[in-house]
């Protein structure tokens, strides 16, 4: 079993993560990008700023790649997070997830994206062209 974990300012790189979960005996690799989209709620925005409490975050993570390898049998699992500012269509998030079948890497990446905007501690501020705000990233 191998994770990868990261919580970074830099670039997130989805050929990495691709790379990094590629294993012999992947029937099914499930890559799940999030990206900075230009409008919320019929707002324009303009960029996001994510902070998170990152000792805690980084657990939480580890926590969500070690239910995914037990519940699905996944071979290997990234989850990298940006922190920072981030403008237009950059990624915020890259989850990817190796397993024997391609049903339980879909299902995985589903779970691992939807418990780490449950329960990871990163918020993030909206900058709008009239004003921002904070808002939790992963409510």
């Amino acid at each position: 079993m191998r994770i990868d974990i990261k919580i970074s300012k830099d670039v997130l790189d989805p050929k990495i993560c691709s790379d990094f979960v590629s294993h012999p005996s992947t029937g099914g690799i499930a890559l799940f990008i999030g990206t900075v989209r230009n409008s919320t709620n019929n707002k324009k925005v303009l960029r996001l700023e994510f902070e998170a409490y990152e000792s805690m975050a980084v657990s939480e993570m580890k926590k969500i790649a070690k239910a995914v390898v037990e519940k699905w049998d996944a071979q290997r699992v990234v989850i990298h997070h940006r922190v920072g500012v981030l403008d237009i269509e950059e990624i915020a998030v890259i989850i990817a997830v190796s397993t024997p079948h391609r049903k339980a890497a879909f299902e995985a990446c589903e779970f691992a994206i939807d418990t780490l905007k449950q329960v990871v501690p990163i918020w993030k501020k909206e900058i709008f062209e009239d004003g921002e705000v904070w808002v939790a990233a992963h409510p």
